[in-house]
C-alpha cells in the first residue's frame, strides 16, 4: 500500500482524490489547501486527515505526493518534497519559465527523487489503443497526426489572468500528446491565434482560438486545433495518419448509440468536461505512477517530458507574435 498525501483541494485536487480513492493499492493518509474548508471536505470524504504542508513534509506515514495546488508553487514544492525523499506526482506545467523548470528538476536529478508529471490524457484507454496501433506498424510509417481540442466553455477571466496563456496551459496536453505520437523530436513550430469566442481575452493577452503546426526532421507533421469555446460539449479526437492507413480516436459520449427516425440521425451529446470524459485517465495514471514507484522503473511522462512541452509552447506564442515558423534546436 502506498500512502499519499494530496496537496490542493480545488477542482483539480478533487478527481485525483476520486481517483486514488478508486486504485488498488493507494491510501489517501492527509490532505492540505490553503482554504481549511476544502481540505477539511476532501478530508471527510475519503477518510483523510487534514494537515499542514509542513507535516507531511515531516511525515513518516507519507510515501507519495500528489501536487494540485496553483502552477506558481509547483517547482517551489518539488523540490521540497524531493529534498524530502517522497516520492512526487504534479500536475502540468512545472513552472511557466523553462528556466525555472530546469532548475527544478536539476534538484530532482540531485536528490534521486521520483517524479511523474500530469499529462492524463497519454493513458486514456482510447488513446492508449490508437498509440498501441501506431507501435504495432498497423498503419505504417507515421506521417501526419491531427489532434484536436476545444473546451466546451471560456473559463472566467479571473483563471485567464494566471493561466499563463492558451499554450501553455491548454494545449502544453496537446504538445504532449503530439510527442508521443510522432515518434520524433520536433524541428520547427508555426502557431496562428486569436480571440474569436470572447475579443475580451485579447485584453488580457490571451487567445481563446489557435492552431499550431508541428513538424520534425524527417518532415513529420502535427496539426492541434484549439478553440476554448465548443457549442456542442467536449470535443476531444486524435487522428494519426500513416503509410498504411490511419487510425483514429473519437469523442466519447455518456451512450453509444445512434437513433434514426425520418427526422434523422441522432446521437446523444458528448461527455461535457475533463472531469467525466477523462475519468478513466485519471485512475490508469495514478495506477502508472503507482506502478513505476514499486518495481523502480522510469516515470513517464517525466520532467523532461514536462519540459520539452513547455519549450513548444514557448514557440508557438513566439511565432504568433512573429507570424514566422520557429526553429528548435
Amino acid at each position: 500500500m502506498t500512502n499519499i498525501a494530496l496537496l490542493g483541494c480545488g477542482r483539480i485536487g478533487q478527481v485525483h482524490a476520486k481517483a486514488i480513492g478508486r486504485t488498488p493499492g493507494a491510501l489517501l493518509v492527509a490532505v492540505a489547501d490553503a482554504m481549511p474548508a476544502a481540505a477539511e471536505a476532501v478530508a471527510r470524504q475519503y477518510g483523510a486527515e487534514t494537515r499542514s504542508i509542513e507535516a507531511i513534509e515531516a511525515a513518516g506515514d507519507i510515501d507519495a505526493v500528489v501536487i494540485c495546488t496553483p502552477t506558481d508553487t509547483h517547482a517551489d514544492l518539488i523540490e521540497r518534497f524531493a529534498r524530502a525523499g517522497k516520492a512526487i506526482f504534479c500536475e502540468k506545467p512545472v513552472d511557466l519559465s523553462e528556466a525555472r523548470v530546469r532548475a527544478c528538476l536539476q534538484v530532482v536529478e540531485d536528490t534521486g527523487a521520483r517524479l511523474m508529471i500530469g499529462f492524463n490524457r497519454r493513458f486514456d484507454p482510447h488513446f492508449v489503443a490508437l498509440k498501441a496501433a501506431v507501435d504495432q506498424g498497423r498503419i505504417g510509417t507515421v506521417e501526419q497526426v491531427t489532434i484536436t481540442s476545444r473546451d466546451p466553455g471560456l473559463p472566467p477571466a479571473a483563471y485567464i489572468k494566471v493561466s499563463g496563456g492558451i499554450f501553455r496551459d491548454m494545449t502544453i496536453h496537446d504538445f504532449d500528446m503530439a510527442r508521443h505520437l510522432l515518434g520524433e523530436d520536433v524541428t520547427s513550430v508555426y502557431a496562428t491565434a486569436a480571440a474569436l469566442a470572447d475579443p475580451a481575452i485579447r485584453d488580457l493577452g490571451d487567445f481563446d482560438t489557435a492552431t499550431v503546426v508541428l513538424t520534425t526532421a524527417s518532415g513529420r507533421q502535427a496539426t492541434i486545433i484549439n478553440s476554448r469555446r465548443a457549442s456542442y460539449g467536449y470535443d476531444q479526437r486524435i487522428e494519426v495518419h500513416g503509410s498504411k492507413g490511419m487510425v483514429s480516436a473519437e469523442n466519447q459520449r455518456a451512450a453509444d448509440i445512434e437513433i434514426a427516425t425520418a427526422e434523422g440521425f441522432l446521437k446523444p451529446p458528448l461527455l461535457d468536461f475533463f472531469m467525466t470524459r477523462y475519468t478513466a485517465a485519471y485512475e490508469a495514471e495514478l495506477t502508472a505512477f503507482l506502478t513505476a514507484l514499486a518495481g523502480g522503473t522510469a516515470m513517464s511522462p517525466s520532467g523532461a517530458d514536462g519540459l520539452a512541452a513547455l519549450q513548444l509552447a514557448e514557440a508557438a506564442l513566439e511565432s504568433v507574435r512573429s507570424g514566422a515558423a520557429v526553429t528548435l534546436s
